[in-house]
């Protein structure tokens, strides 16, 4: 009973934080069907080829074995910057941009390759084959799969930069539990606005390049902007003086 006292607290945060992206990812799915930017019933939709590719591909077991797949690249995506963040509280490295951006990108990267190792297991030779002469070529893809996860890099990096945040804060005698659920919260409210965005100028009959490079463009200021704003925030807490209550354990740890 001791144990299921101490593990409360960590374990009611982690749902909580669920519970807050569950919340946001609601409202930008009412906000995208009602603008029409998804059609969810998408045999009657018209103008939005993107979702009957994949709605005419991705049928019966394939559609479950896909389910797996973006679940797998979405338990990498998160386990990185939480991974990122549990190393920096630990000790072993300091957060910085660059080593939170760099470990977003390989971490991007390794997402999206799982992601594409489990999805061509489950199409067939003749969709596959349809598929890639339609692709360029391959080092054509690879770079540009590199590029993506720079891309995505940028996310990971913030959020990871943005977990550190709330770990310095928590060392100034603030509640980590909060922090983490606000920023959860805040962030995510950002980036649900900017996936909606984001996608309804991709998911269209007609793609306008400068709309979707123009939505790209406000998704890296917006991580950029985190992940620089996350690092200095941890170093003005770095820089302020430790709280009696907390300085108090750490001396007498010092003289055990």
């Amino acid at each position: 009973m001791n144990d299921m006292k101490a593990m409360a607290r960590p374990f009611l945060t982690l749902y909580a934080m669920a519970l807050v992206i569950a919340i946001l990812a609601r409202i930008g799915l009412t906000v995208a069907g009602g603008t029409g930017v998804l059609a969810f019933d998408y045999i009657s939709a018209s103008g939005v080829p993107i979702l009957d590719v994949i709605c005419s591909i991705l049928t019966g077991s394939a559609f479950v074995a896909f389910l797996f797949a973006a679940g797998l690249a979405l338990v990498v995506s998160t386990a990185g910057a939480a991974l990122y963040g549990a190393l920096a509280a630990r000790g072993d490295a300091r957060p910085r941009p660059a080593t939170a951006f760099l470990w977003g990108w390989a971490t991007a990267l390794v997402a999206i390759v799982c992601l594409v190792v489990v999805v061509l297991g489950i199409l067939s030779a003749v969709q596959v084959g349809s598929m890639s002469s339609k692709l360029p070529g391959l080092p054509v893809i690879v770079l540009g799969v590199i590029a993506f996860a720079a891309f995505l890099g940028t996310l990971l990096g913030a959020a990871s930069m943005v977990v550190c945040a709330c770990v310095a804060r928590a060392r100034a005698g603030h509640s980590l539990a909060v922090g983490l659920i606000v920023a959860c919260a805040a962030c995510g409210a950002v980036v649900m606005v900017l996936t909606v965005g984001t996608f309804s100028a991709l998911n269209v009959a007609a793609v306008s390049l400068p709309a979707l490079g123009g939505w790209a463009a406000a998704d890296l200021v917006v991580n950029v902007i985190l992940l620089f704003g996350s690092a200095a925030l941890i170093r003005r807490r770095e820089g302020a003086p430790v709280p009696k209550a907390s300085a108090k354990p750490a001396a007498a740890g010092a003289a055990g």
